[in-house]
């Protein structure tokens, strides 16, 4: 089963820079002429501040009720740079579903999301298991 995010994020300067400020200081995170003489050759977000986007991204389009608990990530990758004005968005698809063990009210889940920008360039993936409330019938 495959979600597509309906909605995209725009990226700003701003926001690159007061994430990195706050968790990731790095200089091609912090300044325009720093981020032009390293690896990424131009400003770039953290891939932490990309990691949170696409946890809004995921939340607002998977709408599981009461919410998505974090229960471990498989793999996380970051494969282009995320510039500011960049829109990204989602894809992510359920890979499995089982019943908790040591939780039965709840369901284990394990998606694969990937994430683009505006150029259909693949910017994430990441594998990730999150517990879901199960319903209950009546």
């Amino acid at each position: 089963m495959t979600f597509n995010s309906d909605r995209s994020y725009k990226v700003t300067v701003e926001e690159i820079k007061e994430f990195a400020e706050r968790y990731d200081p790095q200089p091609f995170h912090l300044d325009e002429s720093a981020g032009e003489s390293s690896f990424f050759k131009g400003l770039a977000a953290s891939g932490w501040l990309t990691a949170a986007i696409v946890m809004r991204l995921r939340v607002e389009s998977l709408h599981i009720a009461g919410g998505i608990i974090g229960a471990g990530v498989e793999e996380m990758r970051w494969t282009e740079p995320v510039r500011p004005g960049d829109a990204l968005r989602t894809e992510a698809e359920v890979l499995s579903v089982r019943l908790s063990q040591s939780r039965p009210e709840f369901g284990l889940v394990q998606s694969r999301t990937t994430v683009f920008n505006q150029r259909d360039e693949v910017v994430m993936r990441s594998v990730v298991n999150f517990l879901a409330p199960r319903r209950v019938s009546p």
